[in-house]
């Protein structure tokens, strides 16, 4: 037996997907990966070829919609499928969903299924009432539906994302899907880990990690932070993070100026973000929407307290006054609101976290995750 997995990011294979993939290994599954650029990744194809997977470079244009190049990925991926034959297919994130989906059902593959981790661009705005679609998500979310009509299985990351899928028509009445939570986080991976304090008092750090996108709240996390900065110089505020060709990216010249003007520490890219974790003592999502965010579970893990919007996906992760608060998206004075009550009772900061760590280890856990997908998956 063969699996397949498509993915659109060769870093993100083992960070985000690697418990799952072992876990089919475990099952006897010979395992491909097909993704593009592994040759400007090739630390992570390594790491792949040493776990005993046969990985294949394909040819993938990760944003935007040119015809050109998706024609070539859609039969780059048919002719893989048809030389290798596996049996079970899997694409996660848009494309690699998308086209895996298509040239999956061209090629024949007998068990067929698509993991969708989030929406990102091609579906922003659509929980608006007034929602109106650009020329570019018509076309996506076309894609979509004649994609997910040719799999056995699709797996959701939230109950809301299966429901907007569904009430937008994307999804057919008699599709099977099945909502699993998130990614999961290895909790033995991530340690509770204390807090800082200066003279026996507790420090409030605050921390967002995540591309550098509008849609991550990025914008929201400065503008809280100079709130709470002006009433409270002690309080700190990290960020780490990217600009990325993504076309909701924020600019250069918006980071640099938050940088300049002192409202928070900017660590960068980071491929391990633990030490960041670790150092911050409240962990900050406001996102617009989400799959189910991996950060958030890592801080959680390791006992941090959290701040996220009510939004798909990160609703998810917070009972609002038990491991953290829960803020309307885009409400930067609610925002700074919750920042400011930790600054001003730091108690909450520990009970938090520890609430956090119980949360996780009940809700999250990898494991139990990955065997409620094979067990959808009839392994």
């Amino acid at each position: 037996m063969k699996f397949l997995i498509i993915a659109s990011y060769p870093a993100s294979i083992l960070k985000f997907r690697g418990a799952l993939i072992k876990a089919l290994q475990d099952k006897g599954f010979e395992i491909h990966i097909a993704a593009p650029e592994f040759d400007v990744y090739p630390e992570e194809r390594d790491n792949l070829v040493a776990l005993g997977y046969i990985v294949h470079n394909i040819p993938m244009q990760r944003t935007g919609t040119n015809p050109l190049n998706d024609a070539k990925t859609l039969s780059a991926l048919y002719l893989l499928m048809k030389k290798i034959k596996p049996s079970h297919v899997m694409g996660y994130t848009i494309k690699p969903v998308i086209y895996g989906s298509l040239a999956a059902k061209l090629a024949r593959v007998p068990h067929r299924f698509a993991l969708i981790t989030g929406l990102g661009y091609a579906f922003q705005g659509a929980d608006e009432q007034d929602y109106k679609k650009s020329h570019l998500q018509k076309i996506m979310h076309k894609l979509y539906s004649v994609a997910l009509a040719s799999t056995h299985k699709v797996f959701f990351q939230n109950p809301d994302d299966e429901a907007l899928f569904k009430s937008m028509g994307i999804l057919t009445p008699n599709a099977s899907t099945t909502v699993v939570n998130g990614s999961g986080v290895d909790i033995s991976e991530y340690s509770v880990q204390p807090f800082a304090t200066i003279d026996d008092i507790l420090i409030p750090r605050f921390l967002l990690i995540a591309r550098l996108l509008g849609d991550k709240g990025v914008r929201e996390y400065a503008q809280a932070a100079g709130i709470v900065k002006e009433k409270y110089p002690q309080a700190q505020f990290d960020l780490v993070g990217w600009i990325d060709d993504n076309p909701d990216a924020i600019e250069q010249h918006e980071l640099d100026s938050w940088i300049n003007d002192g409202v928070f520490n900017f660590w960068g890219k980071l491929a391990d973000v633990k030490p960041a974790i670790a150092a911050s003592s409240i962990y900050v999502l406001p996102s617009y929407r989400e799959g189910t965010p991996r950060t958030v579970l890592e801080a959680m893990a390791m006992g941090r307290p959290i701040i996220t919007t009510d939004a798909p996906g990160c609703r998810e992760t917070v009972i609002d006054g038990y491991n953290g608060y829960l803020v309307p998206v885009k409400g930067v004075e609610e925002l700074a609101a919750a920042m400011e009550r930790f600054v001003v009772n730091p108690e909450l900061i520990i009970e938090m976290g520890k609430a956090s760590r119980q949360l996780v280890e009940e809700k999250f856990d990898v494991d139990a995750v990955n065997q409620s997908m094979l067990a959808a998956m009839g392994l």
